[in-house]
């Protein structure tokens, strides 16, 4: 089995990356979040600084590209390939409103045909292996039969699978008996993705599914950073927390721009102090970076982890 971090916009960028792959082992690739080509064909600086050549980075890492067109897909490809990089997800599971709306993410599900006839614009001359992260359909799981089809006739390198449809969100109960499905029906081999929130799920996948690929983890890793190296320390747990604090500080020019970005992993990781809600609402609410500093002080000086 093998362990995967999920791409999470606007959070899991490379200094995340780098930092909990310093003080929490157990990831076996990260997964970067997603960037999107333009007609452009170049990279935004924001890009180029969150996709380093591979070699110097000290772990494994997958580029996640988001399009809907054949030859800004393959540009990407190659750019991949040039800094070093030997797989490349596809992005066909974004639930997000406006990327959806132009037929981006799991908008390329909308239409089995369209999917169809872009796999095979990518596939056909793709210079890396591709895998794909993806959801059950739009707006009804009986879409996914149908979807599975068309997945079934590229070699696709992993095909991750988030059991939801994409009007579901990150809401409602994942779809086990479709998963069973896909693992009955898939020829790709699968990793699946979802509400794993601790090594008991794992175990259970496990269990379910005999000789499951991978499993790829997003909010389960945020809340609990440590989870795959046996839980969370609170002492590392605060080195990190004030590793990237001084590390956002530095690339933003500003540790109150850094204090904002923290403040959506503390979105996460809250839940995981017992008696934490008064302390997280004032953490959450507070433009004052000294004031942030001691609340979170405090919720490290003073709570125990669940």
């Amino acid at each position: 089995m093998r362990y995967y971090f999920a791409p999470m916009e606007g959070i899991t960028d490379g200094i995340y990356r780098r930092n909990h792959h310093r003080f929490f082992p157990g990831v076996d690739r990260y997964f970067m979040p997603f960037f999107s080509p333009t007609i452009h064909r170049s990279l935004t600086q924001k890009e180029n600084r969150d996709l380093p050549l591979a070699e110097s980075e000290a772990f494994a890492a997958v580029p996640q590209v988001l399009t809907k067109v054949p030859g800004d897909f393959l540009w990407a490809a190659q750019v991949c390939l040039d800094r070093g990089y030997t797989e490349i997800n596809l992005n066909a599971g974004c639930p997000s409103g406006t990327v959806v709306s132009k037929g981006k993410g799991s908008g390329l599900l909308r239409d089995p045909n369209g999917l169809d006839r872009f796999l095979d614009g990518i596939f056909e001359s793709s210079p890396l292996p591709i895998s794909v992260k993806t959801r059950l359909g739009l707006e009804n799981p009986e879409e996914f039969p149908a979807l599975l089809e068309v997945f079934n006739r590229y070699p696709i390198k992993e095909l991750t699978i988030h059991p939801r449809v994409r009007k579901q969100f990150y809401s409602g109960d994942v779809d086990m008996a479709l998963f069973r499905y896909a693992w009955a029906n898939s020829r790709n081999p699968l990793c699946f993705n979802g509400d794993i929130l601790g090594l008991d799920r794992v175990e259970a996948l496990e269990s379910e599914f005999p000789g499951l690929e991978a499993v790829m983890i997003g909010r389960g890793l945020l809340a609990d950073p440590g989870m795959l190296s046996g839980g969370t320390e609170k002492q590392a747990l605060e080195a990190f927390m004030n590793a990237l604090l001084d590390e956002y500080t530095a690339a933003f020019g500003s540790a109150r721009n850094a204090m904002f970005r923290l403040k959506e992993n503390w979105g996460f990781l809250h839940a995981s102090f017992d008696g934490c809600d008064k302390l997280w609402k004032r953490l959450r609410k507070t433009t004052d970076i000294a004031e942030f500093r001691a609340i979170t002080g405090e919720i490290f000086g003073t709570l125990e982890l669940k």
